[in-house]
């Protein structure tokens, strides 16, 4: 059975063979269902095959079944950026280091992640950016704003046009007012827009608008607008939670409220629970979460789902540890003393930091299911809140931008 599964995955000469009597919706479909790197072992046995994976809409369409995969951050010891994917029955994540943050490159203060938007990350070294694919290594360079300070507040795909699009935040200097850019992948400059927005009364209240972007999580793309969670230290305004909302349609901006809590909460972040908005807040002992999600976008109205507490983690992670027949001995900084971020793994389980080093698998149910491993003499793991849809799709215009520079800037060996 296993010599069966292996031949389909990554068929051979012999399987092209076979599959090419099959009729052609048929080796369609069942090519669309492997995973990207075998979709290119595929294109090097069969012309055909490589003509049927390389249309826009096989590519598309193979991009959207892949799931959404969330990055860690194991700061280079052991291990760079990473996309954890689910074992699924082996009651494990395997992890597989995310190019171009391969180890012995560059150091990790060169490359920085700035975001991540369905198979594409956008990626800075230095002073320039660059938008990359991982599956297929390539990369191309990001025409910025003619200002000395630049920074990306956001990466997306804009609805009507399908194009990617990189939302900036730039200034001459420190001292000097912020503008707004946006950048259509492919063009050769970005373009200065106005921050639109129908509360705001002054510019000064623009600029702290645009200064509330610059030091927010990244955004959550859901309705064709980005979503910022407004991070506050004390109560949240009203009692509630504030979310800064860019329609990328009409490239404007708007409020959103969140739900109202008689509890005041010093932490929280937005994050997509499977296509929908969502965010968990803890409160300054950080012993439990609370998540929401939205009922109803456009009345705003939110849910609350399920909290997840501090004493409920730790008694079922040591009934887990029980389970094992010869058990192990944990280092004690894996003792789950408080509740620290939390992303989404799939419909049915979450990870959560609990420490500086460790994140944990959590069932919805309420089962401890492990904790996440990146590697030996793990130092650190944080969450990043980027997620990656694997793609084949190529970076849009980039035989016209990879002529910018003549040196690759990354590696492109294998990790």
């Amino acid at each position: 059975a296993d010599r069966t599964r292996r031949s389909t995955t990554m068929p051979g000469k012999r399987g092209a063979t076979l599959l090419e009597d099959l009729p052609e919706e048929i080796v369609d479909k069942i090519l669309i269902r492997l995973p990207p790197k075998d979709v290119g072992r595929c294109r090097a046995v069969s012309k055909s095959w490589r003509s049927a994976t390389s249309t826009p809409a096989f590519m598309l369409e193979h991009r959207r079944c892949q799931p959404l995969l969330p990055i860690v951050d194991g700061q280079g010891r052991p291990a760079s950026l990473v996309v954890l994917r689910d074992a699924g029955a082996v009651k494990a994540l395997h992890h597989q280091q995310l190019w171009p943050f391969l180890p012995g490159y560059k150091p990790l203060s060169q490359n920085r992640l700035r975001g991540a938007c369905d198979g594409f990350l956008v990626v800075s070294q230095g002073y320039k950016f660059y938008i990359c694919n991982p599956v297929i290594r390539k990369c191309a360079l990001l025409p910025r704003p003619e200002r000395e300070y630049n920074t990306i507040v956001g990466f997306y795909c804009h609805h009507s046009t399908e194009e990617y699009r990189v939302l900036w935040v730039s200034r001459p200097d420190h001292l000097s007012n912020s503008s707004l850019y946006v950048l259509t992948v492919g063009s050769d400059r970005p373009r200065q827009i106005s921050v639109g927005m129908s509360t705001l009364s002054s510019p000064s209240a623009e600029q702290d608008l645009l200064s509330k972007l610059l030091y927010s999580s990244p955004p959550v793309h859901h309705h064709g607008s980005l979503h910022w969670g407004l991070f506050s230290y004390g109560n949240i305004t009203g009692g509630g939670v504030n979310i800064i909302v860019f329609d990328t349609e009409a490239e404007s901006f708007r409020w959103m409220h969140g739900s109202i809590h008689s509890q005041p909460y010093c932490n929280w972040k937005l994050f997509d629970m499977e296509e929908t908005l969502a965010f968990w807040c803890s409160s300054s002992e950080r012993s439990s979460m609370d998540v929401w999600v939205m009922q109803d976008y456009k009345a705003e109205i939110w849910a609350f789902k399920y909290r997840i507490d501090l004493s409920m983690v730790e008694a079922s992670r040591q009934l887990y540890l029980t389970s094992f027949k010869k058990k192990k001995r944990r280092p004690l900084d894996s003792t789950v003393q408080y509740l620290d971020n939390m992303v989404v793994l799939n419909e049915r389980e979450l990870l959560i930091a609990f420490n500086m080093k460790n994140v944990l698998r959590w069932d919805i149910d309420g089962k401890f299911l492990g904790i996440v491993s990146i590697g030996k003499s793990q130092y650190c793991m944080s969450l990043t809140h980027h997620r990656l849809q694997e793609s084949i799709v190529p970076i849009p215009g980039h035989d016209m931008m990879q002529e910018e520079y003549e040196e690759h800037p990354f590696s492109t060996g294998h990790a």
